[in-house]
């Protein structure tokens, strides 16, 4: 059976990145924030974990990029990077993205989870707070536009 997103499309098929995802990658990127990541960057995760697209039939809907970095014996998680194209947010893509990447992030022994956000983006803030996120601290002026970053954690 196959489930519907409140427009009534159906819901997107989740898998890992392949290079042949990366132009619409970078488009959903430049499209979503004022100071995207090069393409070079995408290239570079694509053997990461936690690098998923959202497909339907208009190709990628979406992207999360999340891997993990030695701590202490134990990795710790990273959510780098994630993005819905503009005409499909508030579909629940996002959250489904995030919810598999910390999946992925647990089942590579992760005690812990990190990410950083906006200041200012209360929508993601909210998603992330609603995952189990809480604020850490925030790293003044982290932008290149000035703007503060909330550094946020979640434990499994």
């Amino acid at each position: 059976m196959t489930t519907t997103t409140p427009r009534g499309t159906p819901d997107p098929e989740l898998r890992h990145a392949v290079r042949a995802d990366l132009l619409d990658v970078f488009r959903i990127e430049q499209a979503s924030f004022p100071q995207p990541w090069p393409f070079s960057a995408f290239e570079g995760f694509l053997e990461a974990p936690g690098f998923l697209v959202a497909l339907d039939d208009d190709g990628v809907v979406g992207y999360v990029v999340a891997d993990t970095v030695p701590n202490h014996g134990r990795p710790l998680g990273h959510v780098k990077d994630i993005a819905v194209r503009p005409d499909r947010r508030g579909e629940g893509i996002g959250a489904t993205l995030l919810e598999r990447a910390l999946s992925i992030l647990a089942g590579e022994g992760t005690s812990r989870v990190k990410l950083e956000v906006r200041a200012g983006n209360k929508e993601a803030i909210r998603l992330y707070r609603g995952f189990g996120f809480s604020h850490h601290h925030t790293v003044p002026r982290y932008y290149d536009d000035g703007e503060d970053a909330l550094v946020m954690l979640r434990g499994f």
